[in-house]
């Protein structure tokens, strides 16, 4: 995917002139073998400046990583640290940063090998504060050259967030549905996380479509989709051609008005006007600009492809965005999960699109109509969605929003796609998430957020809260599933946990 930062972390190690440099040095030059042992080289660069108590070898510090291609910093204290060039350091670097520190070797070594670091990283914290600069520091951030390995590497996700929420244009086209203020999207908190934002309308999409009824690259475009839906040669039916013309008018659009942004995600108003005007739905043609790091969201809902961008980051793999739709029946219930998984009925929901999840994420994927949309418009020109069950394995459930009092919000569980047959239409599954009942009413209910939500697949919680927290997002307004016994701050104190 080209369409998500590749970060390479510059590793300087600090060191205060009353400690031995080479400490600081040497720990480093181990901190660089651990991770070259245990991660990709590529990932990472070493400074080979050690730096003291000088502003100048803090300015040439910086040159050196800037100069070397790297886009995210590790301020590594191999010692006590020198607190003022350190944090300076950290100030004028235009980037993520971290900061993480040595342990101490061994008790035999405690004389001119000891470092104090563990002390260093307290006025190292003061002195950011003081500087108003932001760094990520890990959940005990002084460990030995593989643990901060670890921490680096930890790192990287974070990161891709912060370095590409910076160069992210999000692209809208057309207002909301009417009805539909669910996706509501306060743009000032877009700016406030360094986004940019360029709505455009519906017009404008269906003029640049037109445009490309001739595109020579149509009938390319329309062979992959048949092979990815494993169309026999000469059987792919002449929608297809439709889907690719639109799928280039996408892609040609994100290159001709990225402007200075190396990131794009895409956002459309996807009913009721577009069947009358395109004669087809566009859910297939948004998993296909999924599987190219490019997310499209559905039904305008801006804050839900800034998620799934985020996500991209975090896991580096395909994401989705799905209703939280609708409750599983009883009987589906005791017939396929009571007994056989260890969740409680509550625990469980259906989460649904109308067709966008990308075809490897599905259960025998197939393209199909639109079945709500086929309620009001003629059934053949609300072809276009992908379906099948949502592939079982895990998942973290999670949306960052700009609620109703402008406030940013977030949520993250994590859980599992049951391998329970949904007997539904789309792109749906059975998902289940420890309490998500009480989760659903006293964070999403409570905290007004929409009913779409964005998945990753697999468990990333940990990563994504980093990530959240370092964005901006306030650590007492991200949710997440309480477990049993711990109540939420509006939860009934008679009610059951």
């Amino acid at each position: 995917m080209n369409n998500i930062p590749e970060m390479k972390v510059g590793i300087v190690a600090v060191s205060r002139d009353c400690f031995p440099a080479s400490l600081a040095q040497n720990r480093r030059e181990a901190l660089v073998k651990a991770y070259t042992q245990k991660y990709d080289a590529k990932d990472i660069y070493e400074c080979p400046i050690t730096i003291i108590e000088s502003e100048i070898d803090m300015v040439n510090a910086l040159e050196d990583v800037k100069k070397n291609g790297c886009n995210a910093l590790c301020v590594y204290l191999g010692n006590f640290g020198p607190e003022i060039s350190e944090t300076l350091l950290a100030k004028h670097f235009d980037g993520p940063k971290m900061f993480c520190a040595a342990a101490e070797e061994s008790q035999k070594d405690l004389m001119d090998g000891r470092g104090d670091a563990y002390c260093g990283m307290l006025n190292a914290s003061y002195n950011l504060a003081l500087r108003n600069t932001k760094a990520y520091i890990p959940e005990y951030p002084v460990g030995t050259a593989d643990e901060c390995a670890d921490m680096i590497h930890d790192f990287l996700p974070i990161a891709r967030v912060a370095y590409g929420l910076d160069n992210l244009k999000i692209i809208s086209f057309g207002p909301r549905p009417a009805n539909f203020l669910a996706c509501n999207a306060p743009i000032k908190q877009l700016y406030n996380l360094g986004i940019e934002i360029e709505e455009e309308s519906e017009l404008d999409l269906f003029e640049a479509y037109q445009k490309h009824e001739n595109d020579e690259r149509i009938a390319e475009v329309a062979a992959d989709m048949a092979k990815e839906m494993n169309y026999a040669d000469g059987k792919q039916p002449e929608m297809l051609k439709k889907l690719a013309q639109y799928e280039l008018t996408l892609l040609d659009w994100v290159e001709e008005h990225r402007g200075y942004r190396k990131y794009v995600a895409l956002t459309t108003k996807c009913w009721p006007a577009f069947q009358d005007m395109f004669k087809f739905v566009p859910c297939y043609v948004n998993s296909r600009l999924m599987r190219r790091g490019i997310p499209v969201s559905c039904e305008v809902d801006i804050y839900g492809t800034l998620s799934e961008y985020i996500g991209l980051c975090i896991s580096g793999s395909e994401t989705t965005l799905l209703d939280i739709n609708n409750s599983v029946p009883a009987d589906m219930y005791k017939a396929s999960i009571e007994g056989k998984f260890d969740y409680k009925h509550t625990d469980t929901f259906m989460a649904f699109h109308c067709g966008n999840t990308c075809s490897n994420l599905l259960c025998s994927p197939h393209l199909s109509f639109q079945r709500i949309m086929a309620r009001t418009h003629p059934q053949d020109w609300c072809e276009g969605t992908i379906e099948g069950d949502i592939k079982p394995g895990e998942i973290t459930f999670y949306r960052l929003q700009s609620t109703a009092d402008n406030k940013l919000r977030a949520y993250a569980a994590e859980g599992e796609v049951l391998p329970v047959a949904t007997q539904s239409f789309g792109s749906i599954g059975v998902f289940a998430i420890k309490e998500m009942g009480r989760f659903y009413r006293y964070w999403l209910i409570e905290k007004n957020f929409p009913h779409h939500g964005a998945v990753m697949f697999g468990h990333y919680g940990k990563a994504l809260y980093e990530a959240l927290k370092y964005i901006g997002v306030d650590a007492s307004e991200i949710g997440y599933n309480q477990p049993a016994g711990v109540r939420y701050a509006n939860e009934n104190p008679w009610g059951e946990i």
